[in-house]
């Protein structure tokens, strides 16, 4: 009995040739490859033949099984590929078009939040610095001024990155706070600095008030004259300025950061009557204090940390949650719909695009 291979091989790559989808070519893979394929009920014909013939026919079957299987995977890759430009094609979408009436986009409260800080103290002289997400252990932690033993550093709170054999990598993390940017700047730019730092940032929590990503705003003032007396007018200002109230109530309340030495925590005032919450009217009551952000003069320890002589400068800092200042301005109840990606939240908070937030013309479209 003799094996014509070559005619076996020819035939089997013109039927992979002739699959038309990903379907049709797993059909021909099994007929040809499979446990009772014909590549395979060859094979076991070998048997019968004479140890030269058997040696001769069993190489040649190999190279056609080989063959087969590359032109397999080749082809596999070009339905793919057809499949995937069908697919896209099937759900483009022509941005050319003109939008349909009462089909407007919103924009996101973040995105109008964000534009109205930068806008509130660009007015002031601060300029935008950014950094990246995943920093290290020391810009995140140790120039920061915070222990080994301190308890952000564990990993209950801090999302740790893997190395490359996936065990917990804890020298690198997503970074817990934008004062990460802080130190860089002051790594890299020589006093006087005048900076905010909005950004993305990441602590492992979760719930009504809280979620594992969320938006931060920091600001850092460092020259040779800085005392507490200007934190104090700029978080007055721009306190008055975002929330469209002249001469909101403001209350420092001492408080402890590794990082500012001394340090404090804003209250703004606020009246609950009724259940509901207006800023910058304090209730009768004595209890018209909301908390929003932290604050304080920069320690010492971290100037030097980050090449900056403590003996010469001093500067303040101060952050607080973008989602939480959104939420008290436009009376949103709950932090986690900020990323449901629900159009009729969208519809309902979101605002008009493409209208710039500006002091002059007014923060709010």
């Amino acid at each position: 009995m003799t094996i014509d291979a070559q005619a076996l091989g020819d035939e089997l790559l013109a039927r992979v040739d002739a699959a038309g989808d990903l379907k049709a070519l797993d059909e021909v893979r099994v007929e040809a490859l499979g446990k009772k394929g014909r590549i395979t009920a060859e094979m076991k014909t070998l048997g019968s033949l004479d140890p030269e013939a058997r040696k001769a026919a069993g190489q040649a079957l190999n190279a056609v099984k080989d063959r087969v299987a590359e032109a397999i995977e080749a082809r596999k890759g070009t339905l793919e590929l057809a499949e995937m430009n069908a697919k896209l094609a099937g759900d483009r979408v022509d941005v050319s078009l003109p939008p349909r009436p009462g089909q407007m986009g919103r924009l996101h409260p973040i995105s109008q939040t964000l534009d109205e800080i930068v806008a509130i103290f660009g007015e002031m002289g601060f300029s935008v610095a950014e950094g990246p997400d995943i920093d290290d252990d020391f810009h995140n932690f140790t120039a920061l001024n915070m222990p080994p033993e301190h308890p952000a550093r564990q990993m209950h709170d801090t999302f740790y990155m893997a190395d490359e054999n996936g065990d917990v990598d804890m020298s690198t993390v997503l970074r817990t706070h934008t004062s990460t940017v802080q130190i860089r700047t002051m790594e890299k730019q020589k006093p006087p600095i005048k900076i905010i730092a909005p950004g993305r940032t990441y602590r492992s929590d979760s719930d009504m008030t809280h979620t594992p990503m969320f938006h931060q705003v920091e600001a850092l003032v460092v020259d040779k004259k800085t005392h507490f007396g200007h934190l104090k007018g700029c978080l007055q200002d721009f306190c008055s300025a975002y929330f469209e109230v002249e001469d909101v109530p403001l209350r420092f309340r001492p408080s402890y950061f590794p990082f500012t030495e001394p340090s404090a925590e804003v209250d703004i005032g606020c009246n609950r009557k009724d259940g509901g919450l207006t800023i910058g009217h304090k209730g009768d009551d004595g209890d018209g204090w909301l908390e929003i952000l932290g604050s304080g003069m920069v320690n010492p320890k971290v100037l030097t940390m980050s090449g900056v002589d403590p003996e010469e400068y001093q500067g303040f800092a101060f952050g607080m949650g973008i989602e939480r200042i959104a939420m008290l301005k436009y009376g949103i109840p709950d932090l986690r719909t900020f990323f449901d990606a629900d159009l009729r939240w969208l519809k309902h908070y979101g605002f008009v695009p493409l209208e710039a937030a500006s002091l002059v013309r007014g923060l709010t479209p």
